[in-house]
């Protein structure tokens, strides 16, 4: 499936509290994001930066997105190799370093996937389909830091 792939998406600032950016305790970090027929995702900035601890921040979604397209990655490597899965969780951990300067960037993501799988004779297959759906997974792929994994792999009793 080869091609170019175009994704669009509206974000929205829902912050202003009527005078809007004139200092900066003086402004919500609210934000609406939307994708046509999709619900929207609440989003602000990280509690440190001033946002609201219930909705979603950037630094959020991109962990999500880390460790959500590992998983269906993961499972599409699966079904090559054979593997039946019965389960999946994932404890990941994104670390990120302030520069100072008032920008930072991500040092690294640990993925901690829990797999269970049916029978004991795929366990090894199950560890391997991780190395295959870390070379397939789109964006680890798009970040300029180690995606890395700590994989546990189980049998369904």
């Amino acid at each position: 499936m080869l091609g170019e792939h175009t994704y669009a998406l509206r974000a929205t600032w829902t912050g202003d509290r009527g005078g809007g950016t004139t200092g900066y305790r003086d402004y919500d970090r609210s934000v609406s994001l939307e994708i046509e027929g999709k619900p929207p995702v609440l989003g602000s900035a990280d509690v440190p930066f001033r946002g609201d601890a219930e909705r979603w921040n950037p630094e959020d979604m991109l962990l999500a997105a880390l460790a959500q397209c590992h998983l269906l990655s993961y499972l599409h490597a699966c079904v090559g190799a054979g593997v039946v899965v019965t389960g999946y969780h994932d404890d990941a951990i994104g670390t990120m370093t302030l520069d100072g300067r008032g920008g930072g960037a991500f040092r690294e993501v640990v993925l901690r996937p829990v797999v269970t799988v049916a029978h004991a004779s795929m366990v090894a297959a199950a560890e391997a389909a991780h190395r295959q759906a870390n070379e397939w997974c789109f964006i680890a792929n798009s970040v300029n830091f180690p995606v890395r994994h700590e994989a546990t792999v189980q049998v369904a009793d």
